[in-house]
């Protein structure tokens, strides 16, 4: 017993700032929320690391990549003695190191073949970087009566959209890949799209079915612009 209420001080000492944000019993919520984080690349870490030491209490990492040399510089979760790793078990392991309260689970395939696995999560957070992926999310989603959470990132700008009602059809769907991108644009966008997740989880309010399109101009300096995505 003694050791349990030990644990539980120590518990209520790691989240105390986040409970000074919205109290005690939104932190307690937290606990029975689940959510799938599709892609443990350069959005996924962000998304991994930022949520998982957010009090959520269920998080499943799927993705059957392994760890590159040139994913490094703009991935935080890996190191060079990662190479030729699974991310999602890369990604696990440091989270798990972070914040022991959080029940994360690894899966070394692709969302199609998850999916099948029929689990139940309360969100599904993208962080792919390829179209065709999001489609099969997106049905998956509506399929499921679950929300979902899009992200991209390139170059010098990004996309937020929070899926309720829209379908991601309105996207011209291709295979093209991204081009050239820096870490901070991916940090930056990754960290806007966790808010969105945490926000949700938490109860507060968002706004849904509505693409944020993020850019810095040739100053540096950040637009922000929004576009209602048809339903």
């Amino acid at each position: 017993m003694a050791v349990c209420k030990a644990w539980r001080a120590v518990v209520s000492e790691y989240f105390r700032r986040q409970v000074e944000l919205w109290g005690s019993d939104t932190q307690e919520s937290l606990k029975t929320k689940s959510i799938a984080i599709v892609g443990c690349g350069g959005l996924g870490s962000t998304l991994g690391i930022t949520l998982g030491s957010s009090g959520i209490g269920e998080i499943h990492l799927v993705d059957f990549d392994t760890v590159s040399i040139h994913n490094i510089h703009r991935q935080i979760a890996f190191k060079l003695e990662d190479i030729g790793a699974y991310k999602c078990e890369v990604l696990a392991k440091l989270i798990k190191s972070r914040c022991e309260t959080t029940v994360v689970k690894t899966y070394v395939q692709n969302f199609d073949e998850f999916s099948n696995l029929n689990i139940e999560v309360d969100l599904v957070v993208d962080a792919t970087d390829n179209l065709p992926s999001r489609v099969i999310i997106d049905k998956y989603a509506k399929s499921k009566k679950i929300p979902w959470i899009y992200a991209s990132v390139e170059e010098f700008n990004g996309q937020v959209c929070f899926f309720e009602k829209a379908s991601f059809k309105a996207f011209n769907i291709t295979d093209r890949k991204p081009g050239g991108i820096a870490p901070p644009i991916v940090t930056f966008m990754a960290s806007f799209e966790a808010n969105i997740v945490l926000r949700y989880l938490a109860g507060l309010p968002i706004e849904k079915d509505r693409l944020n399109y993020l850019y810095f101009d040739n100053s540096g300096s950040l637009i922000h612009k929004k576009f209602d995505m048809p339903i």
